[in-house]
């Protein structure tokens, strides 16, 4: 199992255990494990926050 599935199952998880039950409960649920989809993609290296961060009309050098 890859990371980004373990964060997903987690994610979900944690938000199972805070709230149980109705529609709130629903799109916490779905939101944290978009996070922790999202983070273990970065873990595995398959997602770079990086590139979405730096503006692209700059050149750093």
């Amino acid at each position: 199992m890859s990371s980004a599935q373990i964060g997903l199952v987690a994610g979900m998880a944690l938000g199972l255990a805070a709230i149980v039950g109705g529609f709130a409960g629903f799109l916490l649920v779905a939101a944290l494990g978009a996070i922790g989809l999202v983070l273990g993609r970065v873990v595995d290296g398959e997602l770079d926050l990086g590139s979405m961060t730096r503006g692209k009309g700059r050149d750093r050098a």
